[in-house]
């Protein structure tokens, strides 16, 4: 009796087989794009006034230990991230049915989370409509660069490049100054009307900085910004974090815009986050991330059960552990020749060996 031969399938090989089994991928997520009134208003509940009332906690907690107050900061971090997914899906208009009160509704938000509505949600959208294309990997994304663009770098150029992917760097300051500061200045034009969008950031920056004022004048600026300031902290680097890993692992997908496909920049360039359920809750469904790429009208109180009832869209994306999440933490650059994301040391390691040749 003869042995079967192994197949072995080819990168290409598997970008036609998903292109082939999910060409009716806008027919499996259709019904999933429609919003919930009660689902929505259930999650504004279990939301809000949480984070409220742990803020709360914050501020009585001063009176007894700083170490326990830091301890709520970081759940509270957790529920902020909650809230920015929220303000999230509203700019993709896809939270609630009117487009007012998604309006309306992500304002609020941000008053929250720091990020300007309209500012964030137009850079978002252009992420969604360009993820994974490497001319645009600056506008929305974590930059990086391709193994040959740092081999282009002098000296100071790669150390430059070095500290900011430096897990310090990029983990610990990156996303503070991006949710921030970053956020508060008009640093990126994609799109006409551009100006209004601007008008509309700067008006959020004065909305927001009278109602932190108000509220150190009420109960004295030491004791805000020692209950504030932390739990900031805490959720922009979780929401960093994730958007890391959902984005950055190992064979994503990046393509110059020539041969670019949405199909596949939504199912391999994004990830499954397999976390606990309570952390996929706290970060509303973010964890189904190339779901949430094939469609952002799909409503985040959706996502799961979208995956859940379509297997197939779980076939081929990327799953990634939170054990397995940290080891990306050396991903450094992008390599196009082996199509995936390498360390430094991979790359010295490559470079010594066609200098040798």
């Amino acid at each position: 009796m003869s042995k079967l031969k192994k197949i072995k399938f080819t990168p290409a090989a598997i970008d036609q087989e998903i292109k082939e089994r999910l060409k009716h991928w806008p027919k499996i997520i259709s019904k999933y794009k429609i919003p919930s009134t009660k689902k929505a208003l259930i999650q504004l509940a279990n939301t809000f006034l949480p984070f409220i009332g742990i803020w709360v906690l914050c501020y009585l907690s001063l009176g007894w230990s700083y170490w326990l107050t830091l301890a709520f900061a970081i759940l509270g971090g957790f529920f902020l991230a909650r809230i920015f997914i929220i303000q999230h899906d509203c700019g993709h208009q896809s939270f609630l049915k009117s487009k007012k009160w998604n309006d309306r509704l992500g304002f609020v938000s941000s008053f929250f989370t720091t990020l300007p509505y309209h500012y964030w949600s137009r850079v978002h959208s252009f992420h969604h409509g360009h993820t994974g294309q490497l001319e645009h990997r600056d506008i929305g994304d974590i930059d990086f660069l391709t193994v040959e663009e740092f081999k282009d770098l002098n000296k100071w150029g790669r150390f430059k490049y070095r500290m900011f992917r430096s897990p310090l760097v990029l983990f610990g300051v990156v996303p503070v100054y991006y949710f921030t500061i970053s956020n508060r200045i008009p640093t990126v034009s994609i799109s006409k009307g551009w100006s209004e969008i601007s008008r509309s950031q700067v008006i959020n920056n004065l909305a927001v900085g009278a109602v932190y004022l108000l509220l150190a004048l009420i109960i004295g600026w030491k004791q805000f910004l020692l209950v504030h300031i932390p739990i900031v902290v805490a959720f922009s680097i979780i929401a960093f974090w994730f958007f890391y890993v959902q984005h950055q692992h190992e064979k994503t997908y990046m393509q110059w815009r020539e041969n670019w496909d949405y199909l596949l920049a939504s199912i391999r360039g994004a990830s499954y986050y397999k976390v606990p359920k309570v952390f996929r809750w706290l970060t509303g469904n973010i964890s189904f991330h190339h779901i949430h790429h094939l469609s952002s009208r799909i409503p985040n109180y959706n996502l799961e059960d979208c995956a859940r009832e379509n297997p197939i869209l779980q076939k081929y994306v990327t799953k990634v552990s939170f054990l397995e999440s940290l080891k990306l933490i050396r991903h450094k650059l992008w390599d196009e020749e082996s199509q995936r994301m390498i360390s430094f040391r991979e790359f010295y390691k490559q470079l010594k060996k066609k200098e040798k040749v």
